[in-house]
């Protein structure tokens, strides 16, 4: 197991396989993410544990082709992921919902979507015109039986079910198409030039296990000191029940087109999240609990992270 899921105790083919589904994207991740690569060196030399809180996903709601959350909550829902929460950000036109695994040792899932029916008709026209080639679903059924399925039947589910996250759905986009898009949405140029690739892991700073980095502020601290860019605040005041930051987003070169061409330009593509969720008294029960939600205005900031600003035009 890599890193941020050492500490899961999977018995099941089911748990199994997730956990070397995660282990898959996480490597993948952390291989086009320098700064996930600087905090766990950064953890290992001060003696601490990287666990993982969460990891996020952004897909685009649209009825024809079919797209949305179910895309890829589908693929978790048979891995023991159950629907926790659900979030409203009228601001950028997105919905989210997160899932929890029936397994408390896995991290939760939280995955955006764009509600395309807000937006202007030409973005509408440059989104529906990129996901007309959107590539079938893989099937859950299949997932549902893993345990049943013969090695050789297991490892081809499971590097489909990589591929499905580590290549774009559709035909890539229209350079043009991408910029103009930015200007209305960058959620939304964002999701057409990445797909359904991680958009970011996240650090649970609770499990870090030393005194060096045993909350937020000393671990925002620590990572800037290893010369990792981070968001300029933490969101949430100091004893609060979710507290969140995150590094800047790595640019990486993209696929596109210009006309019939294929070409690339540069866009951002993720960043890594830190979260703390301290012990805090729940005074309904009185028992000390943590949250394990999110909290709308936090990620309304963390969304801004992978901005691309209207100036490069690739």
């Amino acid at each position: 197991m890599q890193a941020p899921h050492k500490a899961i105790s999977a018995q099941t083919p089911k748990e199994k396989f997730l956990v070397e589904l995660l282990d898959t994207l996480w490597e993948r991740y952390r291989s086009r993410v320098e700064h996930a690569r600087r905090y766990e060196t950064m953890v290992e030399k001060l003696g601490g544990t990287f666990l993982n809180d969460h990891i996020a996903f952004r897909t685009i709601a649209l009825q024809a082709p079919s797209a949305g959350i179910s895309r890829i909550s589908r693929l978790f829902e048979p891995l023991g992921y159950r629907l926790a929460g659900a979030y409203e950000f009228p601001d950028k036109h997105l919905n989210a919902l997160h899932y929890q695994n029936i397994n408390k040792g896995f991290p939760k899932l939280f995955i955006s979507e764009l509600k395309t029916w807000e937006l202007s008709d030409k973005a509408r026209a440059i989104i529906s015109a990129t996901l007309a080639s959107h590539r079938p679903p893989l099937s859950d059924q299949d997932l549902a039986a893993l345990e049943a399925m013969a090695p050789a039947s297991r490892a081809a589910m499971l590097a489909a079910a990589v591929k499905y996250f580590s290549e774009l759905p559709w035909t890539p986009p229209q350079k043009d198409d991408v910029v103009e898009l930015n200007k209305e949405s960058q959620f939304a140029a964002w999701v057409l030039v990445n797909g359904y690739d991680v958009n970011h892991f996240t650090a649970s700073v609770d499990s870090h296990g030393t005194g060096a980095i045993d909350d937020i502020e000393k671990t925002v601290t620590a990572m800037k000191r290893v010369g990792i860019p981070m968001k300029a605040d933490i969101e949430g005041e100091p004893g609060s029940k979710l507290r969140q930051s995150a590094t800047e987003a790595v640019t990486i070169d993209v696929e596109v087109r210009v006309g019939h061409e294929k070409s690339k330009m540069p866009w951002t593509y993720a960043y890594f999240e830190v979260a703390e969720r301290p012990y805090l008294t729940n005074p309904a029960s009185g028992k000390s609990e943590r949250f394990e939600g999110f909290l709308g205005p936090q990620a309304t900031s963390l969304f801004e992270m992978t901005r691309k600003l209207p100036d490069a035009k690739g």
